[in-house]
């Protein structure tokens, strides 16, 4: 979703999800379980809460009946890392820029394919490794990037390891040694012409390192920030790319839908975020963020400082937003709903077992035991729920080329503030995704100057909290087209608040 989310990969885990590493200790284990035991629905590993591994097994088997939403994602190809290179140059020259300096990060990624998930091989350090773009003019007058780095001398050989694309045979790489500046070694290198009078014009990737950018600028080198023209590269996506984003979108969402029917009362927040990390891991993607909040705990977007330990109940409204990798492509997905309604049986474990393999029988609001008051609670759950998903609705029916980010937010936003609960949905409507989950444009009120293009890749994800009672939010991927009408790369809409 947003504010934590929007941090720096590294450093955006909510407060309640445990850094990869345990994440990955427990989810590993589950998905060996799930694979290796009897289907058996009354097979007990000793030592281990039965309901965990009943409702694994039954959530990855629910996932892994049909994985056609994977099909039509491959890589991406050599060709279209120079593409996209070419297509700066020519918003360079627009920009009228020199040369673009990015260090590792996603934004070299996206132009110079090395894995976001291989970062360790190089991973930015005091040392820089720089990528420079710079736009060169053909005779016929067409623009084209050359590219170059700027690396340490004894890691030069490295360099040239990482599977660079590129148009020359081999890599450009301006070497510095340790006791030289490297700034100034690139601003003396055969890229800039040396009797130029005026400072060569750099234009600064977003994820540049501070010290760096102080660097160039101290030897004369002049630097900028991006500009339109130059962030519009990334904002508007390839086929190949909105086919990676379906998929991973899609396969995040049927995670969640295929967890849903096997989820039982008494399981924590911990508990489900772990289950669901390892149906996506059986998925072949990487974990990134899983925020799992149950009633008051979604009250806060993205929960409190202590969350993951309250239990499920049949009248929990359960929030859900997700985020996984595949092919080096995010995926961040929501949904808020419940799980079935509860059943005649014996004890709660039991109960568990009958409703996962499908044999328990539906219980009436007396035998529940509700009071009014649970009912009125209930009640207002279901009112915002539908609330919430008109506003999504209002959001799809915006995104078309020419309006403004703005204009996304503010057809959502009305829905929301018309029901009377405007002061509950106290964060933007969405936001681009790509390699990275949040990406510009960002879909925020004030945001009238940025205008849709077909091919932009938006989260639609509007919400509405109250606080010390629950929270919703629905989120889904949408695929601005020249045709008009938005194109949804989820797979399906939640249904209802029994059928995310």
């Amino acid at each position: 979703m947003q504010t934590r989310k929007a941090e720096y990969e590294a450093l955006r885990k909510p407060a309640q999800v445990f850094p990869i590493w345990r994440r990955l200790c427990f989810a590993l284990p589950l998905v060996a379980c799930a694979f290796l035991l009897p289907s058996n629905p009354f097979f007990v590993r000793p030592g281990v809460n039965p309901l965990v591994d009943r409702v694994l097994q039954c959530s990855i088997r629910n996932l892994h009946s049909d994985l056609s939403f994977l099909d039509g994602a491959v890589p991406i190809s050599t060709d279209e890392f120079l593409v996209r290179r070419d297509r700066l140059a020519r918003a360079l020259t627009s920009s009228n820029v020199d040369a673009f300096v990015v260090e590792p990060g996603y934004t070299f990624q996206y132009y110079g394919n090395v894995s976001q998930t291989d970062w360790e091989p190089w991973e930015p350090e005091e040392r820089p490794f720089l990528m420079v773009v710079l736009p060169q003019t053909s005779p016929s007058g067409e623009i084209t990037a050359k590219t170059a780095f700027l690396a340490p001398h004894f890691e030069e050989s490295r360099a040239r390891m990482l599977g660079i694309p590129s148009q020359e045979d081999e890599l450009d790489i301006v070497i510095w040694e340790e006791h030289w500046n490297p700034f100034q070694t690139l601003l003396k290198s055969h890229l800039f012409d040396q009797n130029r009078a005026a400072a060569p014009r750099l234009m600064i990737d977003e994820e540049m390192r501070d010290f760096i950018t102080r660097g160039l600028e101290s030897v004369g080198f002049e630097t900028m920030g991006l500009t339109p023209d130059v962030e519009l590269v990334r904002q508007v996506k390839s086929p190949a790319e909105v086919e990676l984003l379906r998929a991973v979108n899609t396969g995040t969402v049927i995670a969640v839908r295929a967890m849903r029917p096997c989820l039982v009362p008494g399981l924590t927040e911990n508990e489900v975020m772990n289950i669901l990390d390892a149906s996506l891991i059986s998925l072949g993607f990487g974990l990134f963020f899983d925020i799992v909040l149950f009633d008051e705990n979604a009250a806060l977007p993205h929960g409190g400082a202590i969350t993951g330990g309250k239990k499920l109940t049949h009248e929990t409204m359960i929030l859900i937003d997700v985020g996984a990798h595949y092919l080096g492509y995010s995926s961040d997905i929501c949904r808020s709903f419940f799980i079935d309604p509860p059943t005649r049986s014996s004890g709660p474990v039991w109960n568990g077992i009958l409703q996962i393999v499908g044999l328990a029988t539906p219980t009436d609001d007396t035998e529940r035991g509700l009071t009014a008051h649970d009912k009125q609670r209930h009640a207002e759950k279901l009112k915002v729920w539908s609330i919430v998903f008109d506003a999504q609705t209002a959001a799809e029916e915006a995104f078309r080329p020419n309006r403004t980010a703005a204009s996304i937010d503010i057809a959502a936003r009305s829905v929301i503030e018309d029901a009377g609960y405007g002061a509950g949905f106290t964060h933007r409507v969405g936001h681009g995704i790509g390699i990275k989950a949040h990406e510009s444009p960002y879909l925020n009120k004030w945001n009238h100057q940025v205008l849709l293009y077909p091919g932009m890749v938006f989260t639609n994800e509007p919400g509405i909290y109250l606080e010390g009672n629950f929270g919703v939010r629905h989120e889904d991927i949408y695929l601005v087209t020249a045709t008009g009408d938005a194109e949804l790369l989820t797979g399906q809409r939640a249904r209802g608040p029994y059928e995310p």
